[in-house]
C-alpha cells in the first residue's frame, strides 16, 4: 500500500523524505522487519523502540515514524522517509486501520471491559449468538477464535497491528459479530485507538494492575475511554465505580444488575455447586435463566451477554441454550469426578478475584472451602500480603504455593503472602511444588467440601526463570483425583 493512504488521517508534526513510496509491512519490532517496511519507534512499558531505529534500518525499514522529541531525525540516513508525530502509539493504530482497510467496519463489534467476568462474558455471548446462527469472532484471554478456529492469545488485546490483522482476517472470514475482551492497558496504550466499536460493556472494578496505572482513578479512566468510543453502552449498575464510569461516558447507557433498579434485571436467584438460574423479564413476561457456572457474579455475567445479544436480535431460544451450555476454561471450572466432593479451577489471581470466588463458594458449599492459591512474579507486590489475607479469613483451610514466579524467588513470595495469612487466625500450609500443594488439598478434602485451585485457571504452563514448563490445574488435579477411590477421599 502507499505509504500516503497508510497515514491518511495521522496527526503528522513534521516529515522528512518520499511519501510517494510503497510499504510491504507495519512493524513494531525491529527483529521483524524486512526489506520495504514501516517501522513505529514505540516507547514501550520496559523498552523504547527509539533506541532500535538502526537494528530496523538495516533490516530494511524504509520509512521510520518516531515521537517528537525522542530522537534527533538528522541522525538517520538520508534515504529514509521520517515521519515525526507526538503519540506513535495512536499513529501505528490508526495507521493499521487504514492499512487493513478499517475491518471493524465490517462487522458488528462489541468490547467488554472491567477487572473480572470479562473472559466469561465474551465466551457467554459468542455462545449465545452462534445458537442465532451467527458467526462469532473472540478476542480475549484464553484463545482468539474466528467461528471454531483457535488461535493462542499472548495478551488479553493484542497490539493494535496484531489486532487489526486478526479483524481482517475476521472481516474476510465474513464474521458477522466480533466480541472482545478490552483491557485496562490496551485502552491507556491506545492498542484499540480507531477501531468502530458498536457496544461496550463494564462488569466491575477493583484494585489492579497498580503496578502499571499508578493510581485508581488513572485504572478507572482508562476503562471509562472505551465508552467514548462505543455507541452504546451497558454498564453493571450494582458495581461501586458504575456512577463514575457513567459520568465519562459519551454514549447512551443501559444498565443491569441486581440490586441498583437497574433496567435489566435478574430476580428469584438460585445458586448452587454446579448452576446459577434466575429470572429476566423479557418481551413482558418472565423468563427462567440456567447457566453452569455457579455464582452470583454468573448472573451479572450472564446480564450482560443477555443485554449485548438482544440488542443484535438473538431469540429468547438461543439466550436460554447458550447460557445454559457455556463453559469457560480456568473459570469456575469443575475437575469432572465421581467424588464426593468439587474441586474448581479458577483464574483468580487478584485480591478482588480470590475474594470473589471464595465467598461465592462458601455460599452454596455444605463442607468446608480448601484454598490452594500463590501470586505471581515480577508483578504488582502489594496485593500479595492481601490475598493471603483473604484467603485465611474466608478459606477453611489455605495451602500457599507458587505461581508463576517468573525471575523472582518463589520463596519470598510465599513470604509476602504469608505475611497476610498471620494476620488471621486461618489454618494454613506451604508447599512451594505446586503439584504437591494440590494433591495435598485434595487428599485432605472429605464428603461437601471443595477445592479451589485459584490463580492460573486455564493456563497451561508455570514460568520459572524465563522458561514456560508444562502445567495444567486442570490435568494434575484430574491426575490426582484418577487415584483416589471412586467413592471418596481416604481417611487419614
Amino acid at each position: 500500500m502507499r505509504l500516503a493512504e497508510i497515514i491518511s488521517d495521522c496527526e503528522i508534526i513534521n516529515s522528512r523524505g518520499d511519501l510517494d513510496i510503497d510499504i510491504k509491512e507495519l512493524r513494531n519490532d525491529s527483529r521483524a522487519v524486512e526489506p520495504g517496511d514501516m517501522f513505529f519507534a514505540v516507547v514501550g512499558y520496559k523498552t523504547d523502540g527509539h533506541a532500535y531505529i538502526a537494528s530496523a534500518i538495516e533490516n530494511g525499514a524504509k520509512c521510520i515514524v518516531v515521537e517528537d522529541g525522542r530522537i534527533d531525525i538528522s541522525l538517520i540516513r538520508d534515504d529514509i522517509t521520517v515521519l515525526v508525530t507526538n503519540n506513535s502509539r495512536k499513529f501505528m493504530a490508526m495507521s493499521a486501520c487504514n492499512y487493513y482497510n478499517h475491518p471493524s467496519r465490517d462487522f458488528k463489534l462489541v468490547g467488554v471491559t472491567g477487572t473480572k467476568g470479562k473472559t466469561t462474558t465474551t465466551y457467554m455471548i459468542k455462545k449465545i449468538l452462534e445458537k442465532d446462527g451467527k458467526k462469532v469472532g473472540l478476542i480475549g484471554t484464553i484463545a482468539n477464535m474466528i467461528g471454531d478456529e483457535q488461535v493462542e492469545a499472548s495478551r488479553t488485546t493484542p497490539e493494535s497491528i496484531d489486532l487489526q490483522r486478526l479483524f481482517r482476517q475476521m472481516a474476510d472470514a465474513n464474521c458477522d459479530v466480533v466480541v472482545m475482551e478490552v483491557s485496562s492497558h490496551a485502552l491507556a496504550l491506545d492498542r484499540v485507538y480507531g477501531c468502530a466499536f458498536d457496544m461496550a460493556v463494564f462488569t466491575n472494578l477493583s484494585e489492579d494492575h497498580m503496578d502499571f496505572h499508578k493510581t485508581f482513578d488513572n485504572y478507572l479512566a482508562a476503562k471509562a475511554i472505551l465508552f467514548t468510543m462505543a455507541k452504546e453502552g451497558f454498564v453493571n449498575v450494582d458495581d461501586m465505580y458504575a456512577k463514575k464510569l457513567m459520568d465519562i461516558a459519551t454514549c447512551p447507557i443501559t444498565t443491569f444488575g441486581i440490586d441498583n433498579n437497574p433496567f435489566v434485571s435478574a430476580r428469584d436467584i438460585i445458586i448452587t455447586n454446579s448452576y446459577s438460574d434466575f429470572k429476566i423479564s423479557m418481551n413482558r413476561t418472565l423468563q427462567r435463566i440456567k447457566v453452569g457456572i455457579p455464582g452470583r457474579f454468573t448472573v451479572y455475567n450472564a446480564l450482560a451477554a443477555i443485554c449485548v445479544t438482544a440488542k443484535l436480535g438473538a431469540s429468547i431460544q438461543a439466550m436460554c441454550e447458550g447460557l445454559e451450555e457455556v463453559t469457560v476454561p480456568g473459570r469456575s471450572e469443575i475437575v469432572p469426578s465421581l467424588k464426593e466432593f468439587v474441586v474448581m479451577v479458577d483464574y483468580a489471581h487478584t485480591p478482588a478475584s480470590l475474594e470473589g470466588i471464595l465467598r461465592a463458594v462458601k455460599t452454596y458449599t455444605r463442607g468446608k472451602v480448601i484454598c490452594v492459591f500463590g501470586c505471581g512474579g515480577d508483578r504488582d507486590q502489594i496485593k500479595r500480603p492481601m490475598m493471603g489475607e483473604i484467603s485465611g479469613k474466608l478459606a477453611d483451610y489455605t495451602v500457599i504455593t507458587s505461581d508463576n514466579p517468573r525471575t523472582e524467588d518463589p520463596a519470598f513470595i510465599i513470604s509476602q503472602i504469608e505475611e497476610g495469612i498471620k494476620k488471621t487466625k486461618g489454618e494454613y500450609k506451604i508447599l512451594q511444588n505446586r503439584k504437591k500443594a494440590i494433591e495435598f488439598a485434595i487428599r485432605r478434602a472429605r464428603k461437601n467440601d471443595i477445592v479451589v485451585i485459584a490463580g492460573k485457571g486455564h493456563e497451561t504452563y508455570q514460568e520459572i526463570n524465563g522458561v514456560k514448563n508444562h502445567f495444567d490445574d486442570r490435568e494434575v488435579a484430574a491426575e490426582i483425583l484418577k487415584k483416589l477411590p471412586e467413592a471418596k477421599a481416604p481417611k487419614y
